[in-house]
């Protein structure tokens, strides 16, 4: 029986539910219901919050009321102010989330110390390590000489304390999970510690301007741990992410109330820490030798920067029963919509055959509009034909092979003729404005058609 004031939270979702269960009624999710203490049923709200609401009434303004755009604190590390919508907003809170051991850690120390070199009042505060293990690593990094301040606390009530004695404009929290409250019996990591905890961090962030970034982790799923009510309570939520094998880093931005989201920052892991990718497009090409079948680069768009990636196929005769399907950085359902209409709509046998598909470099491309380079690298495998070494490739498919426009097709056609890019496959509505030489394919079947027969010109 459950003891007075004892709720059972999912600590995969944040359902709270008034007895045990085996499986969490929200997700599904299985033995994931922990008992936990509350001091007050859930929903409540404190007496002094409806006293406060009912002393200060409400006001109203209007739409056209001019609104000056909130100051930004530049931290100097340019690609992390790029997603942050052109830097740190002072009394913002931001949580960014990544797998274990992408760098995390390793890039919002360089953050603070690029901010503190810049003048900015910073503090780091760990519960995972040690400051010796902080100093070795900024050591290990070079910038053992930045003025931020380290702590090594999982305490709540201490660290809050800490930062209202002292004023930051810059708070690093690593992790969220390792926090604990002396007013909630649940342990560290727990639903209810990490709301809390969130919580009382994000209001001390509004109170005293100070900008926090909380790191979280993520579960298993590649979602952050704890209740998704914590994605809410913060102004941005950042990603960073990273195939193990690759030296790149993507930080792309999922929310963002002060800035664009989906927008992207790249960098390059080596030993002394994380380097700025400036030129994205560069660095994920091939560029040396000729490009071989099954190879077409796509120009594509993360957040507003233009991008363009490599994308890989091989057709190969299966040798079991039921041929393999397999993808690297791209949707396996987008990969298999595609193969249905080269079949169906182009006439290509892949229904036998063993199929392939690689995004370069582990980036993780999303957009439809590379639906196109993705037929056209599977086409070339199948027919073996290579593709022009100066051609790009973008366009969305329909299941009817149809080959639709897509947007910003301008921006796509200048980054590539800026790499030295001189010939486009794409949709027929796209004009290269007399720097690159269109190819139109109002139906997949005219563009595949042009691969096979290498028609170019």
């Amino acid at each position: 029986m459950a003891r007075d004031g004892a709720v059972y939270a999912c600590q995969s979702c944040g359902a709270v539910q008034t007895k045990w269960a085996g499986q969490c009624p929200a997700c599904a999710g299985w033995n994931t219901l922990v008992e936990e203490l509350q001091s007050r049923p859930p929903g409540a709200l404190a007496p002094s919050s409806s006293k406060v609401a009912r002393a200060r009434g409400l006001a109203f303004e209007g739409l056209e009321d001019e609104t000056q755009a909130p100051p930004r604190i530049a931290t100097g590390v340019d690609e992390f102010d790029r997603v942050c919508g052109g830097g740190v907003v002072p009394g913002s809170a931001i949580l960014l989330g990544g797998d274990p051991g992408v760098g995390k850690s390793t890039l919002l120390l360089q953050v603070a110390a690029e901010a503190a070199r810049r003048g900015a009042r910073c503090a780091y505060i760990s519960g995972e390590e040690a400051v010796e293990q902080v100093r070795s690593r900024a050591q290990r990094m070079g910038l053992a000489d930045a003025p931020v301040k380290l702590a090594a606390e999982t305490a709540l009530r201490a660290i809050v304390d800490g930062l209202k004695r002292e004023p930051f404009d810059l708070v690093v929290i690593d992790s969220i999970q390792t926090l604990w409250s002396d007013a909630h019996e649940a342990g560290p990591g727990s639903v209810t510690q990490v709301r809390a905890a969130a919580g009382e961090l994000v209001r001390l962030a509004k109170s005293r301007g100070v900008a926090i970034v909380l790191v979280g982790h993520v579960t298993k799923e590649g979602t952050i741990a704890g209740p998704r009510v914590i994605e809410h309570m913060v102004d941005a939520v950042l990603a960073f992410e990273g195939e193990r094998g690759y030296p790149f880093r993507i930080l792309r931005g999922a929310k963002n109330r002060f800035g664009a989201t989906d927008e992207i920052g790249v960098f390059e892991m080596g030993d002394a820490g994380l380097r700025e990718v400036k030129n994205p497009s560069a660095l994920f090409l091939n560029t040396s030798g000729e490009r071989a079948a099954g190879a077409a680069v796509f120009a594509g768009i993360e957040g507003s920067r233009p991008v363009l990636v490599e994308f890989q196929a091989l057709v190969a005769p299966s040798a079991y029963g039921t041929p393999r399907r397999a993808v690297v950085g791209w949707d396996s359902g987008r990969l298999a919509m595609v193969l249905a209409v080269l079949e169906a709509r182009c006439g290509l046998s892949l229904g036998d055959r063993d199929v392939y598909l690689n995004v370069a470099g582990g980036l993780r491309i999303t957009e439809p509009a590379a639906d196109l380079a993705a037929a056209a690298a599977l086409a070339s495998s199948a027919l073996d034909q290579t593709l022009p070494q100066d051609c790009v490739v973008f366009g969305e498919i329909s299941l009817s092979g149809e080959v639709r426009a897509v947007s910003r097709m301008d921006s796509r056609l200048k980054e590539a003729a800026k790499l030295g890019f001189r010939r486009a496959l794409g949709p027929a509505e796209m004009d290269g404005g007399g720097v690159m030489r269109t190819t139109g394919a109002g139906r997949l079947a005219d563009a595949v058609r042009r691969i096979g027969e290498a028609a170019w010109d």
